[in-house]
């Protein structure tokens, strides 16, 4: 396990103009209520300067989690959140539909959904489609349709495509995402699943009855706008393939890291800088093949008088990287917790300027903003620290990891 640190907190800012409450968006489309779109929530009271929090658990040996256990950590940080959305993703929680992709959909109108799956039905095979199950709250209000698919690429049109399985189901993504007014999916990844709304995360958990699911991992995000407006699909975790992310923090450097992701065809719709770190992570690890550190040392690059001090194999490396992807540099106080297929990274800014706990006991690891989430889950945790500022902390499954190693040996 490498050492470092990231995760969430405060990585939004309200826009002047904006009733939060409303989840009301400023380019009249996705949140206003101008398109009709009515995802909101009252507004929180209690400000907290520090903003969001962020929780996760990971069994290294595949055991699996209840969601209930993510879901009681975030109580006790319910106040670095203010109502204005909480989510959570889980690794692991479809076994019987593992070899499809998961698509869960947000929907504005029934007419947006039946557009929406006349395409569903052009591009894939639809292995399972419901409802996602929810339990009705006065807490969560104003909730769109929410849909759940089991799919795989049309296999025709996948080979006409001349593109890989994975580029496949992202391109189809973006383009509902970007095309199709009132539908928005936001999650897309085998085997997982994103929940998210607006609400404090304690109460999206139970909304979405994530006592009934279990997973090998876990990650949790309770948010606190400080610069964009409060609405369904701008709640964490942020989501593309198997890849998510839950983030606290205020990236500076959001225009230039817009800019040169959506030449690669990302589009940035969703009104947060989260989303932007989610593209790059998918570009780097899964077009570019950059390895978990590498990614690392991208997004939170060492700073040149570091890299000066650093044997010269590592500073032809970090060299390389700081030149090469020097436009995919996340300037800003941040942690972010990287959940993907097998494991779990965190990572915080060079200067850890936003807090970030680590807890192990067996093969257990936990990661928060604040020690008493993680003994909420495992209040005899044996080992508690805090990683440093730019470093990452890679966690994955055993089996994983034997799997990696057995291929380096070849």
């Amino acid at each position: 396990m490498a050492s470092g640190v990231s995760i969430c907190a405060g990585a939004d800012r309200q826009r002047e103009g904006i009733c939060e409450a409303s989840g009301s968006r400023p380019d009249g489309k996705a949140g206003s209520k101008s398109c009709g779109r009515s995802y909101g929530s009252a507004c929180g009271g209690l400000r907290i300067p520090s903003g969001c929090a962020i929780a996760g658990v990971i069994s290294k040996k595949g055991k699996s989690i209840p969601g209930d256990l993510i879901v009681r950590s975030m109580t006790t940080m319910h106040d670095r959140s203010n109502g204005l959305g909480g989510g959570f993703a889980g690794y692991g929680i479809y076994p019987q539909y593992k070899d499809q992709y998961a698509l869960h959909i947000f929907y504005d109108t029934m007419e947006a959904r039946e557009a929406c799956e006349k395409y569903l039905n052009r591009v894939f095979e639809i292995v399972n489609l419901s409802k996602i199950p929810i339990r009705k709250s006065p807490k969560i209000i104003n909730e769109p349709l929410i849909w759940r698919y089991f799919v795989s690429p049309d296999h025709n049109r996948l080979a006409d495509s001349q593109l890989d399985e994975k580029e496949y189901v992202v391109r189809a993504v973006i383009h509902i995402n970007t095309n199709f007014k009132g539908s928005y999916v936001f999650s897309s990844g085998k085997n997982m699943g994103v929940f998210k709304a607006v609400g404090y995360p304690e109460d999206v958990g139970e909304f979405y009855r994530l006592e009934e699911y279990e997973g090998y991992s876990w990650t949790a995000h309770g948010r606190y706008p400080t610069n964009t407006p409060g609405w369904w699909g701008g709640a964490h975790p942020f989501s593309m393939l198997d890849y998510s992310i839950v983030h606290n923090g205020e990236i500076s450097s959001y225009d230039a890291n817009r800019r040169f992701i959506e030449m690669y065809g990302y589009k940035c719709t969703l009104l947060t800088d989260t989303e932007v770190i989610t593209y790059i992570v998918d570009f780097l690890l899964r077009h570019q093949k950059l390895t978990l550190e590498e990614t690392a040392h991208v997004i939170a690059a060492p700073f040149w008088s570091t890299i000066a001090g650093k044997s010269e194999e590592e500073k032809a490396k970090y060299t390389y990287l700081r030149n090469a992807y020097s436009s995919l540099l996340i300037t800003g106080p941040f942690s972010i917790l990287l959940g993907f297929e097998g494991g779990m990274m965190g990572l915080n800014d060079r200067l850890k300027l936003r807090s970030m706990v680590v807890g192990e006991k067996d093969d257990m690891v936990y990661i928060a903003s604040e020690e008493c989430a993680i003994r909420m889950m495992e209040p005899g945790v044996e080992r508690i620290w805090a990683p440093r500022g730019g470093e990452p902390v890679i966690v994955k499954l055993d089996s994983l990891a034997e799997k990696e190693a057995a291929e380096q040996c070849r």
